[in-house]
């Protein structure tokens, strides 16, 4: 069977896995569709009512036959004014919840991706499936699957009265069915490609502008406000234009079946028209099956168009699934293995060769083994791009190697919980990132259940809590996104604090002092030290003066361990990190080769 002969069944295909989301909800749903239906029933027996004013009342001349039909027909009307807020109220609420709840699976689902994933798709499209997708299937959920049901029960329904009424006429109306079903077909199938393909160019704008917003300061320093917005601009109306065809598509399709159902009608009017002037039909059926034609007429044109937002949402639906079903690399093992309390050795690297996913063809680690002694200070040195932050990423299973293993405490990382393994490990990283929150909010980040105190006294042990203080409102003040209403020194004094916070048995520092001014460094690094009294430190360094302290020295070049030992043990056997030292010491007073 070919794509074009399957598309319908694809867009139900498509919707059927959202099921799953209503379930929870199911009595809300029975009793929504139990009022719809009662609505439907309500709404044909209107045309009965109409029968009666008309025969009983006009034709007959009788005041009080008029006057009884009338009070008939309103009180119908009214019930079906009370069925249709309830259906409105209870489908209305049940397509939110069950968008949120999408929304929710969905982010749920996108923290716990490895970060290669990150690497391939951008944060602009996973925004857009978040919001712009679930709001579709809201809709669909909410409003467009309600519409569709009621007009499909008032379409038999009216086609069933219809036979009640007359039976040639109804038949002169089924023969035109079937016109209406051409279009919906034809139109139907180009709208569900061009909604897809308007779904990713709203995801296009969507990564372009978050990209101009948080680089804004880049945007103005090199002055291309303008070039941006002609930019930008394009972007849109690229978007705009995939937008209008689908429009188009579908205003051909509601237009199409209007103009045929309508056209059937009017058709039905004069022979039945002529039927009441030849005596073969009274005024009342007429009328009577006239307000059924409109009734049935109204549900086909609805349907079509709500098939159109179905084709849509199976689109969108589609997109979310597929992020739905994406399983992440890093995952803990069935039954995980805990966590040592101690151990002589704290981390190892066993022939550990690893290449990005993003980069297969370039090893980003080649052949590293490496042992870390409880308590010890280790610093990482060497050229940007040796592979010191790819070793961070690696022992906190951001990635797993491809070639040997990690062991934490003499158990391989990938047999331990990703949540212990992860909560022994305090991160500083050389550009810290904040949250659109408050000062309280940042710090507790590392330990959420801290109390108040806690967090001014890891303030404090960082040197954050004097500028903190002076903040408009101290620890209550809004950092901006990304922190943007802090220096680089004080952003990087905050996530000190919020590592101090955490209090974890092995502290990663990439070069988490490289920020701040002397007179700060000297106090951080001061706690610093403390701090790593009696924890296992790896430091990534890239001003050595900092780290001649430390009790190992690692010196990488291009992926690979080419020197190991003291500082003085270094100076005297490492070309390389003989050279990085000539670079950074004063000239003056060169470090003794």
């Amino acid at each position: 069977m070919s794509a074009k002969d399957t598309q319908p069944e694809r867009a139900i295909t498509s919707l059927l896995p959202i099921v799953s989301f209503i379930k929870p909800y199911k009595w809300v749903a029975a009793l929504a569709l139990f009022v719809l239906l009662v609505t439907a029933a309500l709404n044909l027996s209107i045309g009965q009512g109409v029968k009666f004013v008309i025969d009983s009342g006009f034709i007959a001349g009788s005041r009080e036959q008029l006057t009884q039909a009338i009070g008939s027909l309103v009180i119908l009307i009214s019930l079906v004014a009370v069925g249709t807020f309830c259906r409105f109220y209870l489908m209305s609420w049940l397509g939110e919840r069950v968008s949120a709840d999408i929304r929710k699976a969905v982010f749920n689902q996108i923290v716990h991706l490895h970060p290669s994933y990150f690497e391939e798709n951008r944060s602009g499209e996973l925004m857009s499936r978040l919001t712009t997708d679930t709001t579709l299937l809201q809709s669909i959920v909410g409003s467009s699957f309600s519409m569709a049901l009621r007009s499909s029960l008032v379409l038999i329904g009216g086609l069933i009265m219809l036979l009640v009424t007359n039976l040639k006429l109804t038949l002169l109306v089924i023969a035109c069915v079937p016109l209406t079903l051409v279009p919906i077909m034809i139109f139907g199938k180009r709208v569900r490609k061009l909604s897809e393909n308007n779904q990713s160019a709203i995801a296009d704008i969507s990564t372009y502008a978050g990209e101009i917003i948080q680089h804004i300061k880049v945007v103005q320093s090199y002055t291309h406000e303008e070039k941006e917005k002609q930019s930008f601009g394009g972007e849109v109306e690229k978007a705009f234009g995939v937008a209008k065809q689908s429009i188009k598509q579908r205003s051909f399709l509601i237009a199409a079946v209007i103009f045929l159902t309508f056209g059937a009608i009017s058709a039905m009017l004069w022979v039945g028209g002529m039927d009441v002037l030849e005596g073969r039909m009274t005024g009342g059926e007429l009328g009577a099956f006239i307000f059924y034609a409109i009734m049935v007429a109204t549900s086909v044109a609805t349907i079509a168009e709500v098939y159109g937002e179905l084709q849509r949402a199976a689109g969108a639906a589609s997109r979310l699934l597929e992020l739905l079903k994406i399983k992440s690399l890093i995952q803990n093992v069935p039954n995980t293995n805990e966590m040592k309390a101690h151990g002589e050795t704290a981390i190892s690297f066993n022939n550990v060769d690893f290449y990005y996913p993003s980069r297969p063809d370039s090893a980003a680690l080649k052949e590293i083994n490496l042992n870390i002694e409880q308590g010890k200070i280790v610093a990482l040195v060497g050229p940007s791009g040796a592979g010191k932050t790819t070793l961070f990423e690696l022992l906190q299973r951001f990635y797993d190697p491809q070639v040997g293993e990690i062991e934490c405490r003499g158990e391989n990382i990938k047999l331990l919980s990703l949540t212990d393994l992860r909560h022994s490990m305090g991160m500083v990283p050389q550009h810290p990132v904040l949250f659109s929150s408050d000062v309280w909010h940042n710090i507790r980040y590392g330990n959420p259940n801290a109390s108040d105190e806690q967090v001014v006294e890891a303030a404090k042990r960082a040197h954050a809590h004097d500028f903190i203080e002076q903040l408009p409102e101290g620890y209550n003040s809004f950092l901006g996104e990304q922190g943007v209403r802090l220096s680089g020194g004080q952003k990087q004094r905050i996530a000190i604090a919020r590592a101090i916070l955490k209090d974890p048995d092995i502290l990663l520092l990439d070069e988490a002092t490289s920020a701040l001014d002397a007179q700060s460094e000297f106090h951080v690094q001061a706690a610093l030290n403390e701090l790593m009294h009696t924890r296992t430190t790896l430091i990534i360094a890239h001003r050595l003066a900092t780290v001649t302290h430390a009790d190992l020295i690692v010196v990488m070049d291009k992926g690979q361990v080419v020197a190991t030992g003291t500082h003085q043990t270094l100076l005297e056997e490492s070309r390389l990190y003989q050279r990085l030292c000539e670079l950074q010491f004063d000239k003056a007073n060169p470090a003794p080769v």
